[in-house]
């Protein structure tokens, strides 16, 4: 099932105020960026955050789940959805612990992969 654009829309107005926040449509789900960096996972119309230290004791009883069969557990964010304030402590929590992203390496024309 995809997601709906309405709840990617409510968690990207939820979490406004955590950073420079954008999203990437992908094979019918999302993926969430903060300041760059992928934070979050939104399919099947729920939150997948990625795991870091900091969010789990941030969370205290988090629910891991993969967000599609054969991915890395994520934390499955249920409970606080609705708390922005929070959510958005969590994807700055999340931001701050992960890797920057990798340059792109740039192609050049007539080259394949």
């Amino acid at each position: 099932m995809s997601s709906k654009q309405d709840f990617v829309d409510f968690i990207i107005d939820q979490i406004k105020n955590a950073g420079l926040i954008t999203f990437k449509k992908m094979f019918g789900e999302y993926a969430i960026y903060c300041d760059g960096k992928v934070v979050a996972l939104i399919c099947d119309n729920k939150l997948f955050i990625k795991q870091t230290e900091g969010g789990k004791s941030f969370i205290g009883n988090a629910i891991e789940a993969p967000p599609y069969p054969g991915a890395k557990l994520s934390f499955l964010i249920e409970d606080n959805i609705e708390d922005g304030e929070w959510l958005s402590e969590l994807v700055m929590i999340t931001t701050k612990e992960l890797p920057e992203p990798k340059p792109k390496k740039k192609k050049i024309k007539g080259e394949s992969k």
